[in-house]
C-alpha cells in the first residue's frame, strides 16, 4: 500500500493469567516482550501507538504515544482496535489502515503487515487477519479506518465484545503463516508460557 499504515500495540488487558501486572513488560532473554515486538513491528508500519490503560508513565521508555481504551470497562481487544482507528483518524489522516498486534506474542513475523496488505488488496477484502496451524488470530489484523464508526456503534449499542463476531460481518482475507519451527503467534499468557518462550530462545529456534 502506498499510504502509511498505523500500527497499534494492544496492551489494554488485565493480564490475569500472568498473575497481574503488564505481561508485555516481562523480560524474555535480554529484552522485554514488548521490546521484541516493537523491534519487529516498527519497520513494518508508519506511526506506531500503544493502547494501554492506567498510568502511561510505565511505558515511557518506549517513546510511543500511549492511548487508553475509548470504551470504558476493559472491554477487550475490540476496544483497543477502535482506539487505534480513532487515533489514526485524528493523528494520521493520510492513513487508511491500522495494523493491530497483541503484545503477548514475542515472535511475530517480520512480514506480517506486508502479507496482510497483499492479501487484502488481492482479494478486495474489507479486513485481513492472520491464521496459523488452522487457528485464526483476529487481533493480528489489518483494519480500515473507515469502519471506526461502525465498530463504535456495535460496541456501544450492541455490546459487541468478540472480535470474531464483528469481523464475520465483513469480507475478511485470511493469511496463513507456517508454525515450523515456531508458531509466530505463540502467546505468553501464563508464567509457564514465558518459560516455554525462554526455552525456545535458548534452543535457537527463534531470535
Amino acid at each position: 500500500m502506498s499510504e502509511p499504515i498505523v500500527g497499534v500495540l494492544l496492551a489494554g488487558g488485565l493480564s490475569r493469567r500472568m498473575g497481574g501486572g503488564d505481561k508485555s513488560l516481562r523480560r524474555l532473554g535480554d529484552r522485554t516482550i514488548l521490546g521484541r515486538i516493537v523491534e519487529t513491528l516498527r519497520p513494518q508500519v508508519g506511526p506506531l501507538v500503544l493502547n494501554a490503560n492506567g498510568d502511561p508513565s510505565r511505558w515511557a521508555g518506549f517513546g510511543l504515544p500511549v492511548v487508553a481504551d475509548v470504551v470504558e470497562g476493559y472491554a477487550g481487544p475490540l476496544a483497543g482496535v477502535l482506539t487505534g482507528l480513532d487515533w489514526a483518524r485524528d493523528h494520521a489522516p493520510a492513513a487508511r489502515w491500522v495494523a493491530s498486534v497483541a503484545t503477548d506474542a514475542p515472535f511475530i513475523p517480520g512480514d506480517l503487515v506486508a502479507r496482510l496488505a497483499e492479501a487484502l488488496e488481492r482479494e478486495g477484502a474489507d479486513l485481513a487477519c492472520a491464521r496459523s496451524g488452522g487457528r485464526m488470530h483476529p487481533v493480528f489484523a489489518l483494519w480500515p479506518v473507515r469502519l471506526a464508526d461502525d465498530l463504535r456503534r456495535a460496541m456501544l449499542e450492541e455490546d459487541m465484545r468478540k472480535v470474531g463476531a464483528w469481523t464475520a460481518r465483513y469480507r475478511t482475507a485470511v493469511v496463513d503463516f507456517a508454525v515450523d519451527p515456531v508458531d509466530p503467534f505463540f502467546n505468553a499468557n501464563r508464567p509457564e508460557d514465558l518459560e516455554e518462550a525462554e526455552r525456545l530462545l535458548e534452543s535457537g529456534a527463534v531470535r
